[in-house]
């Protein structure tokens, strides 16, 4: 893990935008990459003036995504048999893709936004998308809305923080926390509006 922390440090640095970009990709897919570790870095050089933040940002989210429209693609072209059969060489169990698929099923678009934002889901959660046919608007703009909230997140630690591995981990526990609590009362929400939603429906 040291080892990867150190190149992901040193790629993003080498590669710049296009560094932040491909591996965001990376991350949003099926590879296990740390993006605090991708975005706190270049989030860092934006404060020592060798990027630009909103540059920065813009790449991260790009790249996650691009990323998260390779999962669409396999899933929607592929099948669901295929993923499964090779899912599971990168932690994609059948169990965990079933509940991702019968919550998203019922929930979509709020489980593309909410989804972009929580660790392990992120990587599974553009599947059950491309096996439904997600609308491609819709599926672009909630990928964009959550996995640019947590980039920009990420981005702004490296900025006040600096290059710290470990206070970065530090204050990126208690973002996730934060996230986790963003989320919980966005659902809660939406599972109070869902009556309504329904009612009018009726």
């Amino acid at each position: 893990m040291h080892n990867l922390i150190n190149w992901l440090v040193e790629s993003v640095g080498a590669l710049g935008y296009p560094g932040i970009f491909i591996l965001m990709a990376m991350e949003s897919s099926v590879i296990p990459i740390p993006s605090e570790f991708v975005m706190s870095p270049a989030g860092y050089l934006a404060q020592a003036g060798k990027m630009d933040m909103l540059a920065v940002i813009l790449c991260g989210t790009l790249g996650s995504l691009f990323g998260a429209y390779l999962n669409y693609f396999a899933s929607h072209y592929l099948g669901r048999p295929l993923v499964l059969k090779y899912g599971r060489y990168v932690w994609i169990t059948e169990e965990k893709f079933a509940k991702v698929e019968t919550f998203f099923l019922r929930h979509g678009e709020i489980s593309i936004f909410i989804g972009r934002l929580l660790p392990v889901v992120r990587h599974l959660i553009s599947l059950p998308a491309g096996l439904a046919g997600m609308h491609h608007l819709k599926f672009a703009l909630y990928t964009v809305l959550g996995a640019g909230i947590w980039v920009t997140i990420l981005a702004w630690i490296g900025y006040f923080i600096g290059s710290n591995q470990d206070l970065i981990m530090k204050y990126s526990h208690h973002a996730l926390i934060g996230v986790l609590i963003f989320s919980a009362l966005i659902i809660a929400v939406y599972i109070k509006l869902q009556p309504k939603q329904e009612d009018e429906r009726g």
